[in-house]
């Protein structure tokens, strides 16, 4: 299934898209794609349904976030061997870890905010895992058990604040709408191979991230089994893996977003995303 969430934001519906690629409304049988509703039980309810029997959305308008309430958004960092090379880091030998704000989260085609004193504003394309049943301690080969499904998130980055400064790297990726999470979340069963799915990114049409969730170095059913020694992952949690090379820090000279940019990103099979860059207006 895709499944999806649209509406104005803080008012989102959740929605299946049906074979047709129209939006279904799901409003009459859960309340959100969120929690409860990601369970293995939950989905294959959603599952069992006839689309066609489903209020049809004619109009859907604004696509949201596609998960609801997410508890935690974790990003794992330099997991492409080629993007640690162009961003002069070593390949690490366990995960980097970060936290993004869940405040960052946005919907796939939302206008992206270049915060005050910003002047690195960048982009980075990545395969999000969405958690469906509590995963503690699991090992590699159970992980997969335990994730609802898959779906895009540009992981909007501020190098000036993640680097230049001091402290983590938090700071410069967790500001508001740095996190466009969507389309659609992408059950397992039509996902495909996680493991060789194409993913692209451009800004004004220019491609600038061309790669494969296969060059990965830790791969999606080892990364939910390490950061579950950490944290309890619970439902509607999301994991977002790394990024291909071809960030604006890794362009000879750097390249950086300025209002008016346009991202147009995607990964196979999974949707696409639009953003528009524009500059933050408020100051207090």
């Amino acid at each position: 299934m895709k499944l999806l969430r649209f509406g104005p934001a803080g008012q989102e519906r959740p929605g299946l898209l049906d074979a047709a690629g129209q939006v279904r409304d799901l409003g009459g049988i859960i309340d959100d794609l969120a929690g409860p509703s990601l369970s293995p039980a939950a989905l294959a309810q959603l599952a069992a349904l006839d689309p066609e029997a489903l209020p049809l959305v004619a109009e859907p308008g604004r696509i949201g976030p596609c998960v609801g309430r997410i508890g935690k958004f974790i990003c794992i960092g330099l997991n492409y061997a080629d993007h640690a090379a162009e961003s002069n880091l070593p390949v690490p030998v366990e995960p980097v870890i970060f936290m993004k704000a869940t405040s960052a989260v946005v919907g796939p085609n939302d206008d992206v905010i270049q915060p005050l004193g910003s002047t690195k504003l960048d982009w980075e394309v990545e395969f999000g895992v969405v958690i469906g049943t509590e995963a503690r301690y699991v090992s590699e080969e159970a992980a997969l058990d335990h994730v609802a499904g898959y779906c895009v998130i540009n992981d909007v980055s501020e190098r000036a604040f993640q680097i230049d400064g001091t402290g983590t790297w938090d700071k410069g990726k967790g500001c508001d709408t740095f996190g466009p999470t969507g389309p659609w979340l992408v059950t397992q069963d039509e996902a495909g191979d996680i493991d060789d799915l194409a993913m692209w990114l451009t800004v004004n049409g220019q491609t600038f991230q061309n790669g494969s969730t296969k060059t990965m170095v830790f791969k999606p059913a080892f990364l939910v089994s390490y950061v579950s020694r950490f944290m309890s992952l619970q439902p509607g949690d999301v994991i977002s893996t790394g990024t291909p090379p071809g960030v604006g820090m890794g362009q000879k000279p750097p390249l950086y977003l300025k209002p008016g940019d346009v991202m147009e990103l995607g990964i196979e099979g999974l949707g696409t995303q639009r953003q528009m860059v524009i500059a933050e207006t408020r100051v207090g």
